[in-house]
C-alpha cells in the first residue's frame, strides 16, 4: 500500500514556519518518498553537490528541510511539476495585489504563518483565509478575462502535479511518502486527492496533515 501525507508549506522561512520545524515533521513521518511542488531543475546536480560537499543550504524552504532529513534518512526525493506556473498567473496579482484591502488580508496570513507556522498552514482557518482571498480577488477583477484564464491554468498546474504522483506510483513500491505543496493550493488539491482516488485504478491511501 502507498501511504502519502500532504502536506501544506510556504517557499520561504517566516518566523516559526521554517525549516527545522518542517524537518522535525518530515522525520516524525519518515517517508521513504519526497514529492515536491518543484520543477527537476530547482534542485540541480550542482545544487546537491554544493551541500554534499560544502554543507551550503538550498534557498527553498522545503529543499532545506529535506537537506537537513538526508543527513539521518534515506529516501528517493521526486519533484511533481512539468512547467512554471503560466504568466497568466502574475498577470492576474499584478491586477490585484496593490489593492488596499487584499494586502491587509496577504499580511495576516504572513503574521498568522509566522506565529504559528505549520500548524496554521494546515488547518481550516488558512483555508478560510485563503477563500477569502480569493473572493475579494473575484470582486476586484468583476470578470475580467484573466481571472478566468489564470484560474484555468492553476487548474492545469494543479493537476500535472497529482497526474505525476499516480504515473511514479504506478511503477513504483514503497511504504511511506510525502507531498508537499504551497499553502495557497490547499483547498484545491484536497479536492483534487478525492476526485482521483475515484477516478484511478491504483488506491493509494493519503492522508491530509492537520485533520
Amino acid at each position: 500500500m502507498h501511504h502519502i501525507t500532504f502536506i501544506s508549506t510556504v517557499h520561504k522561512e517566516n518566523g516559526k514556519c521554517n525549516s527545522d520545524e518542517l524537518c522535525e515533521i518530515i522525520e516524525k513521518i519518515s517517508p521513504d518518498v519526497i514529492f515536491l511542488e518543484a520543477l527537476e531543475n530547482t534542485y540541480s546536480d550542482y545544487d546537491e553537490m554544493r551541500f554534499s560537499s560544502f554543507g551550503v543550504f538550498h534557498n527553498k524552504l522545503e529543499i532545506r528541510a529535506i537537506q537537513k532529513y538526508s543527513f539521518n534518512a534515506s529516501f528517493k526525493y521526486i519533484p511533481v511539476l512539468d512547467n512554471e506556473p503560466s504568466d497568466s498567473f502574475d498577470k492576474k496579482y499584478d491586477m490585484v495585489c496593490k489593492k488596499r484591502e487584499l494586502q491587509k488580508l496577504i499580511d495576516n496570513l504572513k503574521s498568522l504563518t509566522a506565529e504559528h507556522g505549520f500548524e496554521f498552514l494546515n488547518s481550516v482557518d488558512s483555508i478560510k483565509l485563503h477563500e477569502e482571498m480569493r473572493m475579494l480577488e473575484k470582486r476586484i477583477l468583476n470578470g475580467n478575462e484573466i481571472d478566468k484564464v489564470a484560474n484555468d491554468d492553476i487548474d492545469s498546474y494543479e493537476n500535472s502535479m497529482i497526474r505525476n504522483i499516480y504515473s511514479y506510483c504506478n511503477t513504483n513500491k514503497f511504504n511511506k511518502a510525502i507531498f508537499m505543496c504551497g499553502v495557497a493550493h490547499r483547498k484545491s488539491i484536497i479536492e483534487k486527492i478525492e476526485e482521483f482516488k475515484a477516478q484511478e485504478e491504483i488506491d493509494l491511501n493519503w492522508t491530509i496533515f492537520g485533520e
